[in-house]
């Protein structure tokens, strides 16, 4: 699926379930990739790879021939963002965004004058998105994460900013912002469920598309009968460290 394919999809009330990549491990990216995934997420603010590690991991998605390269990117800032877009990713996750001017800039930052701010240099993603700007402003999608106390009480205006396709909540960082003494507090799960309604309200008033981060297939499919439309699932790291410790327990067990 091209990025101008994938953006018409969600853009037209289409749902996409993707993956999330933490590691700088290219390898096991690309086989991520063939699972069947409609997108493979790339942290880039907590994740454990910088801009090499971004450029090959696009490039290892994208050997797939199917799923859609999405960058979170470090900063709300115009070179990381511009950066992410060059190296080929189709999507952005702009992390940290408070105010309607936040995502105003966000938005500016994937789009080329007169639309934008993006500086034209498109390296990598000429070759598969395409050089002509109207272009690649059309293939390119842009998510602003809630995640802050600022940023949810103002969601209603930040989802109506001009040119921002999406929401997408941080729920560690969202339960923290709610009063969660742990990125899993429970004792705030009904402030959380409330918060979620809210920004599923937002994105439909604004014809937007909401998205969020689950940590297992069965909350995400949990997700989507709510109402998200991109939804992506636990991590490389994490499934690692699960995988090890489960096939450990069964061999001590059969000890």
């Amino acid at each position: 699926m091209t990025a101008t394919d994938f953006a018409h999809r969600l853009r037209s009330g289409g749902t996409a379930l993707g993956y999330w990549v933490v590691t700088d491990s290219p390898v096991s990216t690309e086989r991520i990739a063939l699972t069947g995934y409609d997108y493979v997420a790339l942290d880039g603010q907590h994740g454990l790879l910088g801009y090499s590690g971004l450029l090959t991991g696009l490039m290892a998605i994208e050997a797939a021939h199917g799923p859609a390269g999405v960058v979170r990117v470090e900063a709300n800032n115009a070179t990381p963002i511009g950066r992410a877009l060059d190296a080929g990713a189709s999507v952005v996750i702009v992390p940290l965004v408070n105010t309607a001017q936040d995502a105003a800039d966000a938005v500016a930052a994937t789009r080329y004058p007169p639309a934008g701010t993006r500086s034209y240099g498109p390296m990598r993603s000429g070759l598969r998105i395409g050089p002509t700007p109207a272009e690649a402003d059309r293939s390119v999608l842009v998510f602003a994460m809630i995640e802050t106390p600022q940023g949810l009480a103002e969601v209603e205006d930040i989802a109506a900013v001009p040119g921002l396709d999406g929401l997408y909540i941080g729920p560690s960082d969202l339960t923290l912002a709610l009063g969660g003494t742990t990125s899993t507090d429970t004792t705030v799960s009904e402030a959380f469920d409330a918060a979620l309604d809210r920004v599923l309200r937002a994105c439909d008033a604004n014809g937007i598309i909401p998205g969020i981060h689950s940590p297992s297939g069965e909350v995400a499919q949990s997700r989507l009968a709510e109402g998200f439309r991109f939804v992506s699932i636990a991590s490389d790291l994490t499934h690692l460290e699960a995988a090890a410790r489960s096939h450990l327990a069964a061999a001590r067990g059969g000890v």
